[in-house]
């Protein structure tokens, strides 16, 4: 992997696991339930100077990631409430890329975006344990890639989707000498 791809993906891309068992699930909701935790002590005496940083270059500064990450992870809330109540509904793409150029993503304070992660994994954390093995095997449409997804598939993406973006803000914390 060339230092870009890495810096891209420092974990790595996603990759579909061949199974998802029980055991599996419930550390996957595990990652779920902590990560608001996690994500604060990351950054938690960052200064606007630091949350203005691109976690690398061309990329998207520390306050625009975790606004994206907000953005995504209450996207994502919806998506698995809509596959819950709706038999394979089609999902509504939107352009992150975009919404994080938007001005709440640039120049807000990012203790807005922190309540509405921890409050949207606490209740997704709450919607996960309660679900049943049969209600993890219902899907929704995702028609950016054409294909059905079943949630946990899609479980298993937003717990990669809370590692890699830990993972940018763990590797320029590193680079930048931020310990």
């Amino acid at each position: 992997m060339d230092s870009l791809e890495h810096k891209k993906f420092p974990i790595g891309r996603f990759e579909i696991p061949e199974n998802i068992c029980d055991i599996k699930l419930n550390e996957y909701i595990k990652v779920i339930k902590d990560f608001p935790d996690k994500l604060k002590d990351l950054f938690a005496d960052f200064s606007d100077e630091q949350l203005d940083t691109q976690y690398r270059e061309g990329g998207w500064t520390v306050r625009q990631l975790v606004n994206h990450i907000a953005d995504s992870h209450m996207n994502s809330l919806i998506r698995l409430k809509l596959a819950l109540t709706e038999d394979n509904p089609t999902i509504k793409p939107y352009n992150e890329a975009k919404w994080a150029e938007l001005q709440d993503s640039v120049d807000m304070p990012i203790k807005p975006a922190m309540r509405m992660i921890k409050g949207t994994h606490q209740r997704w954390t709450a919607l996960l344990k309660s679900m049943t093995n049969k209600q993890f095997e219902r899907t929704f449409h995702h028609p950016e890639h054409n294909e059905n997804q079943n949630l946990r598939v899609y479980l298993a993406h937003y717990v990669w989707h809370c590692n890699h973006h830990s993972a940018h803000i763990e590797n320029l914390k590193k680079e930048k000498n931020w310990q």
